[in-house]
Parts: C-alpha cells; structure tokens; sequence
C-alpha cells in the first residue's frame, strides 16, 4: 500500500513539474525589406518587445532582405513564415508568377515619392528624363511603381532614366549629395529621415497613389493550410502593437530604443534624435491610418478587395502585369478572421500605451 501510495505520489509530484514546465516556444521568422530595422515598423517591432507573441507561445525574429520580392522568395523557400511586402510585389506574385502569396492585413497605402533636392531643377515627373534615379534595391516594389508613373508621363523608364540601387539611409543620400544620382525613390518615412538628415527636400509623386493599398503583411497559402491559429495569433499580435503605437509614440519610440539599440540613431543630441526619430514614427502612422481609413475605418489590418482591385487595375494600365485576377484571392478573407485580430482588450492596451508600460 506504501509503495502504491508512493508511486502514485511521484507522478502526481510529476505531473505537476510537467505543468510547471513551460512550453517550448514556437520559431517564427519575418521578412523585412529594410538594412536597418528602425522605429517605423511598430507593428512588427513592439510585439517583441512588449512579449506579445512570447505570451501567445511564438518567438518571433526579424529576418531583413533586399526587398519585397527577396520576401516572397524567401517564404517560398520557406526560410521565412511571413513578409512585409509591397502590393505590387503581392500581386506581380499571383498574376504573373502563379505564386500563391496571401495579403493577411493591411497595414499601409503609396506614400512613396520622389525627392529631389530643394535647389534642383527637377520640378515635375518630366524633368526626369535623362536623369539617374536611385531607388533602395531593383527587387523592391517600389520599381514597378517607379516604372509605371514614368510611362504613364511619357517617359521610357528602360531607355530615359536609370534607377540605380543605392541602398538606405546614408549611402542613398550620400549618392544624391554627390550628383551619383539626381533623386531617390523611397517610402514616406525614408524621405523624412532624408530631411531629417539636413537635406531638405522637393517630392514629386502621382497623387492616385495615396488611394491605393500598399504595405501589406503577407504569408502562404500553404501557412495559412497548415498553421491557421498560427497566423491569427500573429496577426494579432499587430494589431495590438499598431494600436499601442497610434496611443503613445513617443513610449513607441523609447520602447523600440530600448529594444533594439543597434537602430537608435547617432551624431546628434538625444534630443535631436528623439525628435527626428519621432518624425520618421509620424509618418509612418500616417500611412497607417490612411490605409485604416481606406479600408473600412473599422478593424485594425483590414483590407478592402476594392482597394487592392483599384491596385491591380493601375498596375495593368501602366504595364507593369499582363492580367489580372479577383483580388479577394491574393487577400486572406476567412470570415472572422479580421474580427479575431482584433479580439484582444483594447483598453488595457490603451491603457499601457498611456502609463508606457514596457519601457
């Protein structure tokens, strides 16, 4: 009876251990078509930071690369679960590749420009002609962009310009300090972070763009198939960090400072750098709502197959892809799945976006 009474002891007293013991988290890993990850990417940098996908059983690493199209390449590889990408890397994907790549929110519109320096003679898209235009890489979506508005203005972007990739950051500034090229072609923020370097700037863009979707956080088909409570919780996750970023960005900031303290800016005074970190945060928030509004002005990551229809038709009017298909098939459309993104308590966040609870 002593011995039964032992040993039904010791697999309660393991038993318990078990339980105590926590659950091995579950790699996961995001592409990111940037060199530095710096604090324009809340939604996918503040998760980490504030342990939101720890707590849900993932541990997630930023995986950065060339461009969206090194992102689709990278999941279909399946190095990476899921990407940040362009939508007209999103839909050269599926419509001309067959690539089954699926958008799951949306998270930004075109704030993409081209900035000359405020002295140059450039003053509108025609004065490109003959000029060298640097862009970030040849593989981001951002060329096709590039290439569709040069068309669409009369000018041959294979044979009347050259784009010339330059990198981010200081080597793409440094190009157009230099006359290497003679204006870059960046999002919103990286254009900030030009002015904010001292170089003030002229931005010449196609105003169509800012009604149309861009930045779209993005995975497989076959993730979707096989891990969909991994997609959710993921998704989730981001939302939760736009909404915590949109609530304080300043703590945003500092959280991400403190985080990640090898893309906190340097050569200047703390207070310099907060602010124009700040700036670059601004922006990109904007760009955020923007597509908050486009898509419906309701849930957090929505995304309208209007939107990214008027997308596609823009792309097939300028060339860039040769057909088109609904796009409600390039767009993870589950019915409750944007609900569930969003089934999180958005006051509590609300609440430790204010008290800036994590830094």
């Amino acid at each position: 009876m002593r011995l039964l009474a032992g040993l039904v002891l010791a697999a309660g007293l393991a038993s318990a251990a078990a339980a105590q013991t926590p659950k091995p988290l579950k790699p996961v890993s995001i592409a990111l078509g940037t060199q530095v990850v710096n604090v324009t990417y809340p939604w996918l940098t503040l998760p980490i930071a504030l342990g939101y996908w720890k707590d849900d059983g993932y541990d997630v690493k930023i995986v950065t690369t060339g461009g969206s199209l090194q992102g689709i390449q990278q999941m279909m590889a399946g190095g990476v679960d899921f990407a940040q990408v362009n939508s007209t890397g999103l839909i050269q994907a599926n419509t001309e590749n067959n690539v089954a790549v699926r958008g799951i929110m949306g998270t930004g519109v075109i704030d993409w420009g081209v900035g000359v320096t405020a002295d140059s003679s450039i003053k509108s898209v025609a004065d490109l002609k003959g000029k060298k235009i640097g862009i970030f890489s040849l593989g981001t979506g951002g060329v096709p962009l590039l290439k569709g508005y040069l068309r669409a203005n009369g000018i041959n972007p294979d044979t009347d310009v050259q784009i010339i990739a330059t990198g981010a950051g200081a080597p793409a500034l440094e190009a157009l300090k230099t006359d290497r090229v003679q204006a870059l072609m960046f999002w919103g923020s990286a254009l900030t972070g030009f002015q904010n370097a001292g170089v003030p700037m002229r931005i010449v863009f196609d105003p169509a763009w800012r009604a149309l979707p861009d930045f779209t956080f993005a995975t497989m088909q076959k993730t979707i198939d096989a891990d969909p409570a991994m997609v959710e919780a993921i998704a989730r996750g981001a939302a939760k960090a736009t909404l915590f970023a949109q609530t304080n960005p300043d703590c945003a900031r500092q959280i991400h400072w403190k985080n990640f303290p090898g893309s906190k800016p340097t050569g200047a005074d703390e207070a310099t750098l907060a602010k124009n970190d700040l700036a670059l945060l601004q922006t990109q928030l904007e760009t955020m709502a923007a597509a908050h509004t486009m898509n419906g002005g309701k849930l957090i990551g929505a995304m309208s197959p209007a939107a990214y229809g008027r997308m596609q038709d823009f792309m097939l009017k300028d060339g860039t892809i040769k057909r088109t298909l609904p796009p409600e098939s390039m767009l993870y459309l589950k019915p409750g799945f944007v609900e569930a993104i969003n089934n999180f308590d958005r006051n509590a966040v609300i609440a430790a976006a204010k008290a800036c609870k994590g830094l």
